[in-house]
């Protein structure tokens, strides 16, 4: 077990490296620059600005900079905002997106695994298909074709909510939001946990209860919701992940000032320490929730803490 989390985590550092240089050289190929504005620059004061940041040093040079800059913990500053560090921007910016997507995945485990497990309970039901038809339905329209509806008819024409803005501390602000990103992802755990319940409801041992005449809501909880969850709580480590990393068109929407905005105007302006710094943290966000999930998996499988299939 300790061997494959010390894989793992070396598996995650190379990842980020490889990460790092992809977006380093892709961000160098993007057409523009990060001073080109509508009133031209003077030449030499354009030279300044780029000597200051050590943009006039060969690609080769400026790759090493940055790179042993990031090891050493310093992302650098931002060329669009005068000089502000990377890290006071994501400071601010990714506290917002990280609280969207834990209320958004609070609403996605709220709603999918409830619906998973009675669809599985009442396989090929009404239950079932009414909630397996609804997990379809959730998982065909995307997020910025839900949020627009919600906003419409929740915000500005029922006045139930905020159609935008955000307030960390006002819970009314979270919920058109939160549920636009939590609802794709309820679609897709209730659809894994109805498969994981339904498998382990075939077992051996769940039929033995029933012939011993334990209740089925007991035999629902205590005996198949823990091996039934399995395929659930492999998908939720990378879609915690990707709510987050993936809010950029929700945060748009709904006028939220979390990361995703930053991120999308630093490619706009090809702020590169910007745009490497917010990929490099969502990066990490990935492979740490894959780390978490695979600790769960060894939670809730023996088998696979003793090294068994």
């Amino acid at each position: 077990m300790i061997k494959n989390l010390i894989n793992r985590l070396l598996q995650g550092v190379v990842v980020l490296f490889v990460l790092f240089t992809l977006t380093f050289f892709l961000v160098k190929k993007m057409p523009g620059g990060p001073f080109q504005t509508e009133k031209a620059i003077p030449a030499h004061i354009k030279a300044r600005i780029e000597a200051y940041y050590g943009l006039d040093q060969p690609v080769v040079v400026q790759y090493y900079r940055q790179l042993s800059n990031y090891l050493k913990g310093d992302p650098g500053l931002s060329l669009r905002l005068e000089g502000c560090p990377v890290t006071e921007i994501i400071g601010q910016a990714f506290p917002v997106s990280l609280q969207l997507g834990i209320v958004a995945m609070a609403i996605a485990l709220f709603i999918g695994i409830p619906a998973g497990c009675v669809a599985a309970a009442k396989k090929n039901g009404l239950l079932d298909s009414g909630s397996m038809a609804f997990a379809m339905i959730g998982i065909c329209l995307p997020a910025f074709v839900i949020g627009p509806i919600l906003a419409e008819v929740f915000g500005r024409v029922l006045h139930w909510f905020p159609a935008m803005g955000w307030g960390s501390t006002s819970p009314q602000t979270w919920v058109l939001p939160a549920i636009t990103l939590g609802l794709v992802t309820a679609a897709y755990l209730s659809r894994l946990t109805r498969a994981g319940m339904i498998e382990t409801l075939s077992q051996d041992f769940v039929r033995t209860a029933k012939a011993k005449g334990v209740p089925g809501w007991k035999i629902l909880i205590r005996h198949c919701l823990r091996g039934g969850l399995i395929p659930a709580v492999a998908y939720i480590g990378p879609a915690f992940a990707g709510i987050i990393s993936g809010s950029v068109v929700i945060e748009t929407i709904f006028q939220i000032p979390g990361l995703g905005r930053h991120f999308i105007k630093a490619i706009e302006t090809r702020d590169a320490p910007v745009i490497t710094g917010a990929v490099l943290l969502y990066g990490s966000l990935v492979i740490a929730a894959n780390l978490l999930t695979d600790l769960a998996g060894l939670w809730l499988n023996p088998r696979l803490r003793s090294g068994k299939n």
